[in-house]
């Protein structure tokens, strides 16, 4: 069976996390089948990139989410968009609206309104 979970990455002490699609009986930081995403617990809020495409084509196929992931999924919207996708709305749609809602959980993004209202010459 086919699992989508986390592979652990990053230095002792300073986790992060790859979401993989692996075959189960695969140890955690085993050989996967297809890299899924990125996940960074150590930051505020959480650092998460999923690419959707790949993650509804897994699950059409069958892969079962690990208890973590499914959290992960559940945070940034992905379950109710895959339910969506498979009633039948368009993916392009679904994307769209999956790149927005992963916007506050993106690397490099602006972590307090204040800085991105600031105009660069002034002090706050």
């Amino acid at each position: 069976m086919v699992r989508i979970r986390l592979r652990r990455v990053g230095a002792r002490n300073q986790p992060s996390f790859r979401i993989v699609a692996v075959d189960s009986r695969v140890k955690r930081d085993g050989k996967y089948l297809e890299n899924l995403g990125f996940y960074n617990p150590r930051t505020d809020p959480p650092t998460v990139v999923v690419h959707e495409d790949k993650v509804y084509r897994w699950l059409s196929h069958g892969a079962q989410p690990s208890e973590s992931v499914e959290r992960i999924f559940g945070m940034i919207g992905l379950r109710e968009r895959y339910q969506r996708f498979r009633a039948g709305e368009d993916l392009e749609t679904l994307l769209a609206e999956a790149k927005e809602a992963q916007a506050p959980f993106a690397p490099g993004r602006k972590t307090s309104p204040t800085a991105a209202s600031t105009p660069a010459g002034e002090a706050a």
